[in-house]
């Protein structure tokens, strides 16, 4: 593939210098794994519509899964900003192969080690950590996306079960997932955590087919038909809608790292395509209109850059608000967006061609920009920050 040789990393302000040791380490063996085992693959996968589901293994052998949890539970043990490289290397990668790792270490592994019982932790996080089994997150819901509070999955208590109903659509790993973390309404309705385990009767997980966006991820609905969910299978510590947002933050964050990747990986292709096209008898990089691209791309990335850096510093002082997050996941997103498109125009018709990346990358991030929290819903939720007045009703 032209474009998976000689990734260079832009760092016009000297990042790297910020960086631990084992933070360069980290982001080292990231990026050599996404070298070896995915972007040789992934093009074809994504043309194909199908989850490299092999990589789930390996994800697990390079500490990929819950790198921020506690070793006991088979976590990594690292700091916020080695996590955010390592999302970095795999977004560069591909933004599906990124969500799959987000939604297993953000959305199911972290909710059981903030909210789960000791039993749970035990049970579950390990073989979440390798890879053994494979987790997802049931919060979106076909008429509640951006308004979860109004999400209408319930469940009944019975003597030593509870009884599940409902659906959760747009969901990443469903149609793999092992077990579900779903968040639903008890009969007082308080929103609380199940974890919903392949096999139950009753559970299905059907697959969504004809994506534009995020091909190489799978992504599915949960289906809940009166299932019966042990009593032991509600997360203790989570009550309310708190529960999924603190989860969510965790998500965004590792997003607003992972996007710098793939605009990297725009931006390296197209400075590399402009200085080896030539038309008008020289390579098209001499001219001016084509520096200015690749002169704002490096801009913005150099920005973003700087901001997760800060906002990983914030995190690791335990500092980091909602708000905050949300800033970076909102300008990262759109920042990559940008980068993405204008990479493109660089590329001309061979953008548009899987012998590059950049046409998987546009329309990967097509998606992330909607999802876990849509562009505009970021936005509010820096208004409501800047004014103290809530606009989303």
């Amino acid at each position: 593939m032209a474009h998976s040789t000689g990734f260079e990393a832009p760092d016009f302000y000297g990042i790297d210098e910020l960086l631990t040791e084992e933070q360069k380490l980290v982001r080292a063996s990231m990026r050599a794994f996404v070298n070896r085992e995915i972007s040789p693959i992934i093009e074809e996968c994504a043309q194909r519509g199908a989850f490299p589901k092999s990589l789930a293994r390996k994800f697990g052998e390079m500490g990929a899964f819950g790198p921020t949890l506690p070793t006991e539970y088979g976590g990594g043990g690292l700091d916020a900003i080695s996590y955010g490289l390592m999302m970095q290397e795999i977004e560069r990668g591909d933004s599906g192969m990124r969500s799959c790792v987000s939604v297993q270490s953000s959305l199911v592994m972290w909710p059981i080690y903030a909210y789960g019982s000791d039993e749970q932790k035990r049970r579950f996080l390990p073989r979440l950590a390798t890879g053994e089994l494979l987790g997802c997150f049931g919060l979106t819901e076909p008429d509640h996306g951006s308004n979860p509070a109004g999400m209408q999955t319930s469940f009944v208590e019975h003597d030593d079960y509870y009884l599940l109903n409902g659906s959760k659509l747009w969901i990443t790993n469903a149609p793999v997932a092992d077990v579900a973390v779903v968040w639903a309404k008890n009969e007082q309705g308080r929103v609380r955590g199940l974890l919903v385990e392949r096999g139950m009767d009753g559970f299905s997980t059907p697959e969504i087919h004809g994506k534009w966006s995020l091909r190489a991820s799978a992504t599915g609905e949960l289906v809940f038909q009166d299932v019966k969910v042990p009593k032991e299978n509600l997360l203790p510590g989570a009550d309310g809608m708190k529960g999924p947002l603190r989860c969510l933050d965790q998500a965004r964050y590792g997003i607003a790292w992972g996007v710098v990747g793939a605009a990297m990986d725009c931006y390296d292709s197209a400075r590399r395509y402009a200085l080896e096209r030539q038309q008008f008898g020289k390579p098209i990089a001499s001219f001016q209109l084509v520096q200015k691209k690749l002169a704002e791309m490096l801009t913005e990335i150099t920005k973003a850059q700087l901001i997760c850096w800060r906002l990983g510093v914030l995190k690791n002082e335990g500092k980091a608000t909602t708000a905050q997050i949300s800033l970076a996941k909102r300008s990262n997103v759109e920042m990559a967006l940008n980068v993405a498109r204008e990479a493109r125009q660089i590329h001309g018709a061979m953008g548009i061609s899987g012998e590059y990346p950049i046409m998987r990358h546009l329309m990967n991030l097509e998606s992330v920009v909607t999802y876990e929290g849509t562009h505009d819903i970021h936005l509010l939720i820096l208004g409501n920050e800047i004014t103290g007045i809530p606009a989303f009703k």
